[in-house]
This record gives structure tokens, sequence and C-alpha cells, in this order.
């Protein structure tokens, strides 16, 4: 009597912990992914049409970028490999900082219209300061490009991971 009341209490607790679950794949911006089911005759679930009601579209997070720029001439090369990050905002804008030599620079990425992979970006400094950069973004979390600065120093960028 005494096992078979365990099977059942065991049963009872493995249904209750496995009921009400579902699983729903969501995408990279936080949207659930619905499956398509193909025309036939079976009757497509309502999940796999209609949205669900308690997905909130949410505003996109920023991301944080590291970049390294590699000097590539000589005056660049006085200075050493620089680092700094790039905030993408997910908006096609982002923000750009770095230190050079005890002055930080600060400034701005943009995406250039129409080639959503190229992009500037503009720093300066306290000082006077300032850089301009070309990239491009082979993924959305990595790309390269080049820096030039009011100096005359060059650099190659790196973004990302």
């Amino acid at each position: 009597m005494s096992t078979s009341r365990r099977v059942v209490v065991a049963g009872s607790f493995a249904a209750l912990a496995l009921s009400g679950c579902m699983v729903v794949p969501i995408a990279a911006d936080g949207s659930p992914v619905y499956p398509t089911i193909a025309a036939g005759p079976y009757r497509t679930p309502a999940y796999a049409t209609a949205p669900a009601t308690a997905a909130v579209p949410s505003a996109p997070v920023p991301n944080v970028l590291q970049a390294r720029l590699y000097p590539s001439n000589e005056i660049a090369s006085r200075t050493g490999m620089l680092a700094g990050t790039v905030t993408n905002m997910m908006t096609g804008k982002g923000q750009f900082q770095l230190d050079l030599a005890g002055e930080l620079l600060s400034g701005e990425a943009t995406r250039v219209p129409g080639n959503e992979r190229a992009g500037v970006a503009s720093a300066y400094g306290s000082r006077g300061t300032y850089m301009n950069c070309e990239y491009r973004m082979t993924t959305p979390y990595q790309g390269t490009g080049t820096c030039k600065v009011s100096t005359g120093a060059q650099y190659q960028v790196h973004i990302g991971v």
C-alpha cells in the first residue's frame, strides 16, 4: 500500500511540474517565432497564425562593442595600440569613446545612408585633438576600418570581439 501511494505522489508531482509549460522560440529582437505549418488536411493551430497578446514590443537595447586601434604609420606607432568603445544604440547611431595619450576623445558613429554596413565615426578631445574614422561592419557585432587623427597618426580599427 505504501509503495503504490509513493508512485501516485511521484506521478502527480511530475505531472504538476510539467503541466502548463510551453516553449516558444524567440527571434533576436525578442519577438516570438511562430512555426509555419504547410496547408493540408490538418487544421493549423491558432498559435501558429495569431501573435501572442502578451508580447510587448520593446525598444532596442544598446550594445557596447570594444574597439582596438592599431598604428598604421610612424606617428601612430609612437602612441601604440589604443582601446576604446563604441556603444551601438541599435538605431543607426552610436557613441564612440577612446583615450589618446591621456586625452579622452568622444563623439559619435553613424551608419552611411543607403549602406547599412558602412559608417563614419568622429571624436573630439578637450585639448582640441580630433579623430575621423570610416568603418564597415561585417556582422552586427564586428567590423573593421581606418582612423585618422589631427596629429597625422593613422590607425586600423577592429570593432567587436
